[in-house]
């Protein structure tokens, strides 16, 4: 797909980079990602994929902007209380770059509803905020065979890790699942939410921008992907870890 002079000059800083250079960007161009969850981690990671070029960005998302999302959902701003997440993020992303198309998807993500439109895209990004979505966002799209960038956030600390468990890594191992890393959601109520615990405004920002850093890895084929690894995040002592897991679901039917 090719760039205009526009984007040419626009994406520069990009495409002198020897990892991503013209075909790179190219790739971006031509990627379509879905952001399910337009709020903490979704807005910092939509904003840098519109800003890196990437030609579609479906949001997925049925809640309205409150003055409590303020603090940390920075894709939205005072003007756009009230309004509905994905369309207030689909005119900041418009702001940011206008070479990026946004398809807005005003609704929760549900069993009718998630395998049509994980499909639709390349990668998605899980930005969600409870365990039902995630566990039903990573199912999904290990059935439709696309790879998950799958991140969460507490109050002070956060995790990442990317999935695509319909593979097999160098070693033909089959890579891990969501399920593999977490079995089982924990029992309701066990773990407090957002507004229950509260959680620190800029944590968002830092797991959304790497989250959007892995999906432009899975684009442009660059670096390593933290697939078999998650990567954990704690900002009140500044310390990233790396755990690796494996597959072991697989490992235990065979």
């Amino acid at each position: 797909m090719a760039l205009t002079t526009a984007e040419i000059e626009r994406y520069a800083r990009h495409i002198v980079l020897r990892e991503v250079g013209g075909p790179g960007q190219q790739k971006l161009k031509a990627a379509r990602v879905l952001v399910v969850g337009a709020g903490g981690l979704g807005a910092p990671a939509i904003q840098y994929l519109a800003a890196a070029g990437v030609g579609t960005l479906g949001l997925v998302d049925d809640d309205v902007v409150s003055l409590s999302n303020l603090q940390r959902q920075v894709i939205h701003g005072s003007d756009s209380i009230g309004a509905l997440k994905v369309e207030s993020a689909k005119e900041t992303v418009a702001r940011i770059n206008p070479h990026v198309s946004v398809e807005t998807h005003a609704a929760r993500l549900t069993a009718e509803n998630a395998a049509e439109l994980v499909r639709a895209y390349d990668i998605v990004v899980d930005g969600s905020d409870n365990f039902s979505t995630r566990y039903l966002l990573a199912d999904t799209c290990e059935a439709e065979r696309r790879p998950l960038v799958s991140g969460a956030i507490g109050a002070f600390d956060g995790s990442l890790t990317v999935l695509k468990p319909y593979e097999a890594n160098e070693a033909g191992q089959p890579n891990p699942g969501y399920r593999d890393l977490f079995p089982e959601p924990p029992p309701a109520g066990s773990i407090p939410s957002c507004a229950e615990a509260g959680v620190i405004g800029a944590l968002p920002g830092i797991l959304g921008s790497l989250q959007a850093m892995e999906v432009i890895k899975l684009v442009c084929g660059i670096g390593e992907p933290l697939i078999g690894r998650l990567l954990l995040v704690d900002t009140l002592s500044m310390r990233f870890e790396t755990i690796k897991y494996r597959a072991r679901r697989k490992a235990a039917a065979e």
